[in-house]
């Protein structure tokens, strides 16, 4: 038996070890979920799940493994915490669209088992989170290159019930695609959502094609795929194609290849967001008082305690014209803690006239939740 027979002999006897032991660790998720039902208390507790990763991780006495092990234990508490949302049924989340648009895919990523809500409006996704209709709901709420999506901003400011539970990037790859058979030789006309047409100029533009404004990019691959003219493509994504049965004829046509969508994943605030300091982001929406220099003096605060402000936001504040809210996004400071975050938030409700802590959370990418 050669060495590479030999290591995969012995990865077969660790993965049913596994699997044994998996068993295992469910049945008592399992316990666990029983007890949160009875008890009230919340399936995610981000300050438990941090000191479990802690001292789970200085366990490994190989150094170089313990970030690789981190990251198999975040793994394993993503699904116990699946698990548990489906048994207390509690495993519902909602997008706007239809199949295959991007707020879908990102929404597939995050919550590969959970049961899907699909809404018209961003505003309807707000409601079925708010009303207990779904638990959660995945919305776009910033892109690289369109910038801000404002409308779900000012929805986040009017639910104050609502919080900001995750947030992550996720890359944007659009690809040409045709009906089974179809050639890019034989394509002439290309329809798509009028900024994934702007982002594929180029690519358009070399290969003489005229295009067609489209409600979304899922909604006008499943037209091609319906109408199956081998002469008619559409700009939409590869889990688009392999939704409705087509096929990648080019392969990133958008010209852009940075363009990433930040998505959030709104829940209800059953308790406020718990802030654990170092590796977290803060999003914080607050109006200053109405007097000269108190938005400098908030933003001077900030910068003070060492906390990074990767980004502020103005909007109109609803019904009251020509002021404003804001919204702000902190990385917290390495060997920052809770109590850290806290006092921030103290000395800054001074300068405030409101002021809303919407989410505690870290940034993910959902290319890594495949």
């Amino acid at each position: 038996m050669d060495l590479l027979q030999q290591a995969r002999t012995e990865i077969d006897a660790v993965d049913a070890e596994m699997a044994s032991l998996f068993e295992r660790r469910m049945r008592a998720v399992a316990d666990v979920a029983r007890y949160k039902a009875q008890t009230g208390k919340p399936i995610f507790d981000a300050v438990r799940e941090a000191a479990v990763l802690d001292k789970n991780t200085a366990r490994l006495q190989d150094e170089t493994l313990r970030p690789y092990y981190r990251t198999f234990l975040q793994e394993a508490m993503a699904v116990s915490r699946a698990y548990q949302r489906a048994m207390l049924g509690r495993d519902t989340a909602a997008y706007q669209g239809v199949q295959g648009a991007w707020s879908h895919i990102a929404l597939r990523r995050l919550f590969p088992f959970s049961r899907t809500l699909s809404f018209a409006t961003w505003a309807e996704v707000f409601d079925a989170v708010q009303n207990g209709d779904a638990e959660f709901g995945v919305l776009p709420f910033e892109n690289s290159n369109a910038g801000d999506v404002s409308t779900v901003l000012d929805l986040l400011y009017t639910h104050p019930g609502l919080i900001v539970a995750r947030m992550c990037d996720l890359p944007i790859r659009q690809d040409l695609l045709g009906v089974p058979g179809a050639t890019l030789a034989g394509v002439r006309t290309v329809i798509s959502h009028p900024q994934a047409l702007a982002q594929s100029s180029v690519f358009l533009q070399q290969h003489g094609l005229t295009t067609q404004p489209w409600s979304n990019t899922a909604d006008a691959a499943k037209h091609i795929a319906e109408l199956k003219d081998p002469s008619v493509a559409a700009i939409a994504s590869a889990e688009t194609a392999d939704l409705y049965g087509l096929q990648i004829l080019a392969a990133g046509v958008n010209a852009d290849g940075d363009n990433t969508t930040r998505f959030i994943v709104i829940g209800r605030a059953e308790q406020p967001p718990v802030m654990t300091g170092e590796g977290q982001r803060l999003a914080l929406l607050f109006t200053a008082r109405h007097e000269p220099g108190r938005l400098a003096a908030v933003l001077d605060q900030i910068g003070a305690r060492n906390f990074n402000m990767e980004c502020i936001k103005s909007r109109p504040l609803p019904h009251v014209p020509f002021q404003y809210y804001f919204y702000v996004q902190l990385v917290c400071p390495a060997g920052s803690t809770r109590a850290d975050c806290e006092a921030l938030l103290d000395i800054l409700r001074t300068d405030c006239s409101t002021l809303r802590l919407v989410g505690a959370f870290t940034l993910d990418t959902a290319e890594n939740n495949r």
